[in-house]
């Protein structure tokens, strides 16, 4: 069953932005606080048994310092810096094998897929970073309650800095053309891709589905699914913080950083998806400042999104952006 308001509520919904006091102070804060460590990017060559793809095994410095790993993946008979797709995961991914990163150096691209600290549970892309921080409040099970008290203190920031910090580390690489760009991410992915988006300045692109921590408000009212089930869960018991704990979250809604990107997009949403619902999807769409902008609408699914034929329109969004 569809799970959000109808179809046509949505091509118009664009609800007012939850900007807090401070947000570009605060974003401009951080990046600073994380820019004071040295990005020092390595790229270790390793056999991953690919005879059409150079693997490097990635380290570079996140936020605090904290050494963040990840994989790019470069096509062997490539020549010239290439257009890059910097690739974040959903949640509890990890950055997994390099074996599932091949579409990207398929059509003639790298791809520099960023570990997730703290993350990388999931059975189907295991994680290699850990979270060097701990919690300074109550919390419930997972992450999105996690230092939720203080923007400064919330996981999402150290996340989001490394992301930014991700595009900073793929543009030193040689076979990365630094003018073109993109980042991409599917569920928490998306979020990253939302605020890399917002954040890094010359971008060539930005490929957004199913975003996660987008119109977060909306989304804790109309669904208790997990991830956002861990915020229900946790207010039901701590009662008084509940516009403590939006503060919070409002420094990292996707929909802020919408409204402060510029680069070429493509979002996608799924009318039938109750974990991120699609109210939120479109709203970032609306409110995303650049002009070349689409959205795909899967009606018939779940968070699952439009898989590979989404990809299939990725590929072709990107082809429109750089030839080929």
């Amino acid at each position: 069953m569809f799970v959000d308001l109808p179809l046509d509520q949505l091509r118009a919904y664009r609800p007012p932005l939850p900007v807090p006091g401070g947000f570009d102070a605060f974003w401009k804060r951080t990046l600073d606080e994380t820019r004071g460590h040295g990005l020092d990017a390595r790229f270790a060559e390793t056999d991953a048994g690919l005879a059409l793809v150079v693997c490097h095994d990635v380290e570079f410095s996140g936020f605090g310092g904290h050494r963040i790993r990840g994989w790019l993946l470069v096509p062997r008979a490539a020549s010239g810096p290439l257009p890059c797709v910097v690739q974040y995961v959903g949640y509890n991914g990890g950055r997994g094998l390099p074996y599932q990163w091949l579409v990207w150096p398929s059509t003639g691209y790298a791809v520099f897929v960023m570990d997730t600290r703290g993350q990388g549970w999931s059975p189907s892309t295991y994680g290699d970073t850990p979270d060097r921080v701990g919690g300074t409040g109550p919390e419930a099970p997972g992450l999105l309650t996690k230092g939720v008290l203080a923007p400064d203190d919330y996981y999402y920031r150290r996340l989001y800095a490394d992301a930014v910090r991700a595009v900073e580390a793929a543009r030193t690489h040689p076979a990365v053309d630094p003018e073109r760009v993109v980042v991409s991410g599917g569920s928490q992915g998306g979020a990253l891709a939302l605020a890399a988006a917002g954040l890094v300045p010359g971008l060539a692109g930005a490929l957004v589905d199913v975003p996660f921590m987008t119109h977060i408000r909306r989304a804790v009212e109309i669904t208790d699914a997990d991830p956002y089930g861990e915020l229900a869960r946790f207010l039901s018991g701590q009662r008084h913080l509940v516009d403590r704990v939006f503060d919070t979250l409002d420094h990292f809604d996707g929909l802020n950083f919408a409204a402060r990107a510029s680069a070429p997009v493509l979002f996608s949403t799924a009318l039938r998806d109750a974990v991120t619902p699609a109210s939120g999807g479109f709203a970032a769409y609306h409110h995303y400042a650049g002009r070349e902008k689409e959205l795909k609408v899967w009606s018939f699914n779940g968070h699952e999104g439009g898989g590979a034929h989404q990809q299939a329109e990725q590929v072709r969004f990107l082809r429109k952006l750089f030839g080929g």
